[in-house]
């Protein structure tokens, strides 16, 4: 049976790369929607799947999905019991924010990285729109530089308009499946522009009203890239919900937390309330950044609200 590399997903079109580089479109059977996968979109872009196809003039027909080594997951948007899959397979995430233009909240990142680290999925972090910022701008993105490379994340500062840090980022995607991610309106669909010139993306200005992003990319799509390698683009997300991860796993998921969490007085410490807590002490000798254990806090909460 011939296998192929899912490029574009659209809901119920598929549009395939085979194994001759060839483009081609595909449907999923109903099975997929029956195997007990909670999923809005159970096939997704950078999946290896098997497809038949009886006649050229006609769609194909994708018949299974090939195991999976990783992908990035969030709760579906609509449907708070269904999780939609950004992308599958792939080597590396590049989530990208802004400061302001819009403002990218650190709980959204925090929720993406903890999500990306479940699946371990290494996360660059690009803070877009440089050129934009004035001095208190500035200050909170390099302190959310400290915060995220105190972490272990590395961040990249960058603006389309000027090119600081471009080519910085086009090694590191060099031969690389990557994954952009984001808000509406940081500047995904304008990085992967210049990254790979020629691209039909549309790109909007921001709302006016709101000072937030409008939605451009519509649904997930992968090109490949001059230098080798692939990106994927992604729609804009204005929330990011955990999918699957139970409240004693939390901690492990920040990688600053689980580190210093082996010298606590209680292996089971939550990291909240507990005497001889070696995060507490951390976050107050500055070694852990206050607004990470306070996003972790906030979502150790939500989650255990949500089981109340």
């Amino acid at each position: 049976m011939p296998k192929a590399l899912v490029k574009k997903s659209t809901g119920n079109l598929y549009t395939l790369i085979d194994e001759n580089k060839t483009l081609l479109q595909a449907t999923i059977r109903g099975k997929f929607r029956m195997k007990g996968i909670r999923s809005t979109n159970p096939v997704a872009v950078g999946d290896q799947v098997i497809y038949e196809q009886e006649s050229p003039d006609y769609p194909g027909v994708i018949t299974d999905i090939l195991p999976r080594k990783n992908y990035i997951i969030r709760k579906s948007s609509n449907l708070s019991k269904e999780s939609h899959i950004l992308a599958a397979n792939i080597d590396q995430a590049f989530l990208m924010i802004t400061i302001a233009w819009p403002v990218t909240h650190s709980l959204f990142i925090d929720r993406f990285l903890v999500s990306a680290e479940a699946y371990r999925i290494p996360v660059k972090i690009v803070i877009n729109k440089t050129d934009l910022y004035a001095d208190a701008q500035q200050k909170k993105a390099a302190d959310y530089t400290d915060a995220y490379e105190k972490a272990g994340y590395e961040c990249i500062t960058c603006s389309v308009e000027t090119g600081e840090n471009i080519d910085r980022i086009k090694k590191l995607m060099q031969n690389q499946i990557s994954v952009i991610a984001g808000n509406s309106g940081v500047g995904k669909s304008s990085l992967i522009k210049t990254i790979q010139p020629g691209l039909d993306l549309q790109i909007k200005a921001l709302s006016e009203t709101h000072q937030s992003g409008k939605h451009t990319t519509t649904f997930a799509e992968m090109h490949a890239l001059n230098q080798g390698g692939y990106i994927i683009d992604t729609p804009g997300i204005k929330g990011f919900g955990l999918v699957d991860i139970e409240n004693n796993e939390l901690s492990h998921f920040f990688p600053e937390i689980f580190t210093y969490s082996e010298n606590c007085k209680y292996y089971n410490c939550t990291h909240v309330h507990e005497p001889g807590c070696a995060v507490k002490k951390a976050v107050e000798e500055e070694k852990i950044h206050p607004m990470r254990y306070q996003n972790y806090l906030y979502i150790l909460d939500d989650e255990e609200s949500k089981h109340r």
